[in-house]
């Protein structure tokens, strides 16, 4: 009973304080286990492939999905706003990917070129424009595109593939004494995730500004980041007995995320809930499965799915946005491997029972009882 209640009411007779107690926590029960109650999360599927194959890479804020579709000829960069594809062109070849789409809806990949090379791709619409190599380079691919426009990934060069920053026509080399460094995730501070050789092992790695961070693994070997989110949380992967496994890290702490009973399981993306996404194996290494990671806690997708997934076997998830949405890559038993986006539905409310109602009315009948005795 809450302190303005308390204060009209100063005196009670004493039967009405042993009623009230009683009717309140017969409430608080009944509100507990027959009220309003909220169903498990689950998702609806949207198969965007429609019978065909392909990859998902990214989902931005407003659903729309950057990847890849398989056609005869080769892959095609494609870009899904809902069900509807739009092909991208390339620098001159007949291939090309989709890597990142970030929320104005600006997208970047890679593509080749007339001679089959593959060199980091910007489109404008679906015109298609080459952003080069490092010197030296013959080949580069764009992993990434901040809000604010600038373009992340890697370029061979002398000596190695190094990690590469694209700001307009300016082309930089964030790693000149590396013999192996790429870019794959920035979060909306500027700073970038991604994997850097170091003292002979690749290692999972932050750069903010200037200050480079290794961030390690749990047993010393190699180790990718794969996402970084505003809150500067990393996911990705780290190698442990010949398999590897989905690792979280906070600051440089490394947190083994398990698997779903097998040996393997890697993330991909992290958002701003801090909800995680990738694949893990289930027991025996039978199956893998697209995975969710609440916390510390892997959750096979497959399970969460709606009534409309008949027929799916999600295999992998690959990217999650701020909203839930959740895109990926599976089986479709009537249509073939596809490109799936998942969408959180909003669990409902669940009213009580009519017996739990009746039971409700009695009480409330015993408090107009309780109210006569003390007028009277």
């Amino acid at each position: 009973m809450n302190k303005s209640l308390r204060n009209e009411c100063p005196t009670r007779p004493r039967n009405l304080y042993r009623i009230r107690p009683a009717l309140w926590l017969a409430a608080a029960a009944l509100l507990t286990f027959s009220g309003v109650v909220r169903a498990a999360s689950t998702y609806t599927i949207t198969d965007l492939t429609q019978s065909g194959s392909g990859w998902a890479y990214s989902i931005n804020s407003s659903g729309q999905v950057a990847g890849y579709s398989n056609f005869s000829t080769g892959e095609v960069a494609t870009v899904w706003n809902g069900t509807t594809a739009t092909y991208l062109s390339t620098i001159g070849g007949d291939r090309g990917y989709a890597s990142s789409i970030n929320d104005a809806g600006q997208v970047v990949g890679a593509s080749t070129t007339s001679n089959g090379a593959f060199r980091a791709t910007a489109w404008n619409g679906t015109t298609a424009t080459n952003l080069g190599t490092l010197a030296g380079g013959f080949g580069s691919q764009a992993n990434v595109i901040s809000n604010a426009g600038q373009v992340f990934g890697l370029s061979s060069t002398f000596g190695g593939i190094h990690a590469t920053v694209w700001n307009g026509t300016t082309i930089t080399d964030l790693t000149p004494g590396s013999s192996y460094s790429s870019i794959r995730d920035v979060n909306n501070v500027g700073q970038l995730a991604g994997v850097d050789q170091y003292e002979g092992v690749t290692q999972a790695t932050v750069w903010n500004g200037t200050t480079v961070t290794y961030l390690g693994a749990l047993t010393g070997t190699n180790s990718s980041a794969w996402g970084i989110n505003d809150a500067g949380q990393i996911v990705g992967d780290y190698n442990i007995g010949g398999t590897q496994r989905a690792a979280l890290w906070n600051g440089t702490t490394a947190i083994d995320l398990g698997t779903l009973g097998g040996g393997f399981s890697s993330a991909s993306g992290i958002n701003n809930s801090g909800q995680i996404v990738g694949s893990a194996t289930t027991a025996g290494n039978l199956a893998q499965r697209a995975t969710l990671w609440e916390g510390t806690t892997a959750i096979d997708l497959n399970t969460l799915l709606f009534a409309n997934a008949a027929g799916w076997e999600l295999q992998y998830a690959t990217a999650i946005n701020d909203q839930g949405q959740i895109v990926g890559v599976g089986v479709n038993s009537m249509s073939g491997s596809g490109v799936f986006l998942l969408t959180p539905v909003t669990p409902a409310a669940v009213p009580l029972p009519a017996a739990a109602w009746l039971m409700l009315s009695g009480i409330g009948a015993l408090g107009a009882a309780a109210r006569r005795r003390k007028a009277a």
